[in-house]
């Protein structure tokens, strides 16, 4: 198919950050019903793994939300023998949708990304199993094209194949689900579905409007209704969907959970007397937006949901994944425990914890691509500008700023943390590095052969550098809880700070739009190439 272009957006308008600062939670076994108490965070800590890294598991039979720090929203999760596989949004990042492997749903693991080929934003996939094969179905928009896509594999590592449009321009976030028949259906946004083909490659007749979904009061302050992310289960005698409504973002009350059931795709179906059953209620939580849910069975058949929310006063950090109890009512309705999942939880029973998350420092000496590596909004042949080469990353210059190089970033999820690296420029090239929201939001400082460029709002400007200033610096960005620090060396071991910080807590999608987060990025723009090397990442909160 022909790939489109993506074209600049107009920005949002801005919205204040809400509620109190919270930084630290705490390694303690507090009931699951329990919360704390409203912005009083500061005595809690999380866990500390690779790199200091925040890992949920405590330790001591207990995990703190989240599960999967920093920007992985719209978990589709599915169980798979004694293994759990579980899959994200990745919107401009390719490679993109990247697939985690637990054992206990708490420990997680990057295993492979499945998507190399560019198809635009990729908004809420589904990731299903169906006789033996593995599918992915992908919402995916570029400005001037949109559809839905699916993958598929017989392995879950891959290979994949590359996307099968199924023209599917009017809904996002499908759910598959199987009739009482054997026949395969995706559920979409807005209560509607639409038959596939045995084979899950194609669809086989008309989208068909099925269910009205359940209305919260008038007063509750949300973003807009928008009902999307049905997630299908079959239970018993009964289906049922799971879905989000009131907007994933704008107020931090306005995304939630409501849950319907029928013993027919076609219907009735009935909406849950206990609906919504996950709403942030204020903006005084920890959590903020907790919604598109999928229920999942535990390693030993207690049941569980995954969802996602921001932190808050970290919307930078995106849309995190959060693991919650669920239980099933006598007369088979759902009720969600874990209170506003601010305290620890007890871990699900049975299962194996594999190593959790991966290493963020790259020395460049094998190919990272997918599992940590993105470029942001890639041209379908964008690998072309990548080479290694004696442990280091060679990238071909393209365009002049971050909004036009398709910065290479990665996701990170902790409150605070540091990022170094070597670069070196070749001919006419421009390095940087980044905190990196979209091609209209991003700080960071670049240098090249003439120069200092300070890259702040999404603007350049040209500041003076120093006069024995090479073609090789090593460069640090530091992100202290939303306050920025840059320092460059010419030999990484005496350091100079540069001379203006920057605060970037409204780098985020209510003031930029695009559902992303803020991540360190590497930039290399220009005529010429840029070499880096040893980068390290250590987490400091």
């Amino acid at each position: 198919m022909k790939f489109r272009r993506r074209s600049l957006l107009s920005t949002l308008p801005a919205i204040p950050l809400l509620g109190a600062p919270g930084t630290r939670v705490l390694a303690e076994n507090v009931p699951a019903a329990d919360c704390i108490a409203p912005g009083d965070w500061s005595s809690l800590e999380w866990a500390r793994g690779i790199e200091g890294q925040r890992k949920a598991d405590l330790g001591n039979g207990t995990f703190l939300n989240p599960i999967v720090p920093g920007d992985h929203p719209d978990p589709s999760i599915i169980k798979d023998g004694d293994d759990y596989y579980m899959t994200f949004s990745s919107f401009d990042a390719y490679p993109g949708l990247v697939i985690w492997h637990s054992k206990d749903l708490v420990n997680w693991q990057p295993v492979t990304a499945a998507l190399t080929k560019p198809i635009g934003a990729v908004w809420a996939p589904e990731l299903c199993k169906h006789e033996g094969r593995y599918y992915m179905y992908i919402p995916a928009r570029f400005p001037d094209y949109r559809s839905n896509y699916v993958i598929w594999a017989d392995n879950i590592e891959g290979p994949w194949s590359d996307p099968i449009d199924l023209e599917l321009p009017d809904h996002i976030d499908p759910g598959h689900i199987v009739d009482t028949n054997g026949d395969r259906y995706l559920c979409l946004s807005g209560g509607d579905i639409v038959p596939l083909t045995p084979d899950g490659l194609a669809t086989a007749g008309p989208v068909r409007h099925v269910y009205d979904p359940w209305r919260y009061p008038e007063d509750w302050v949300v973003e807009s209704f928008s009902p999307e992310g049905p997630k299908m289960l079959r239970r018993g005698d009964y289906f049922y969907m799971i879905t989000a409504v009131g907007g994933t973002a704008g107020p931090p009350t306005g995304h939630m959970v409501i849950v319907a059931r029928s013993k027919s795709l076609d219907g009735p179906w009935e909406d849950a007397p206990n609906n919504p059953i996950v709403r942030t209620e204020s903006r005084n939580e920890k959590w903020w937006s907790r919604g598109h849910a999928t229920a999942v069975e535990g390693p030993d058949g207690d049941w569980w949901m995954v969802y996602h929310g921001y932190e808050n006063n970290y919307w930078t950090l995106g849309r995190q994944c959060l693991l919650a109890p669920i239980t099933w009512t006598d007369d088979g309705w759902i009720e969600a425990g874990g209170g506003d999942l601010s305290a620890p939880i007890a871990m699900p029973k049975g299962g194996e914890a594999v190593p959790h998350g991966a290493a963020l420092s790259d020395d460049f000496s094998t190919n990272k691509f997918g599992t940590q590596w993105g470029f942001y909004d890639p041209a379908e042949n964008e690998m072309d500008r990548v080479r290694y080469e004696d442990k280091a990353l060679v990238i071909k210059g393209k365009g002049s700023t971050p909004s036009d190089s398709s910065p290479l970033c990665f996701i990170c999820g902790d409150l605070a943390y540091e990022v170094e690296v070597e670069c070196e420029v070749i001919d006419d090239a421009e390095a940087g590095i980044l905190l990196f929201y979209n091609r209209r939001l991003y700080c960071g400082l670049s240098f090249s052969k003439d120069g200092f460029v300070m890259q702040r709002y999404g603007l350049q400007r040209n500041v003076r550098a120093p006069e024995d200033l090479g073609r090789k610096l090593h460069l640090r960005i530091t992100n202290d809880h939303n306050i920025v620090t840059i320092h460059h060396s010419p030999d990484g071991k005496n350091w100079t700070k540069f001379y203006v910080q920057m605060e970037v807590s409204g780098y985020h999608h209510n003031v930029a739009w695009d559902f992303l987060s803020l991540r360190p990025g590497l930039m290399a723009a220009g005529d010429g190439e840029v070499r880096f090397r040893n980068l390290r990442y250590r987490a400091l909160a």
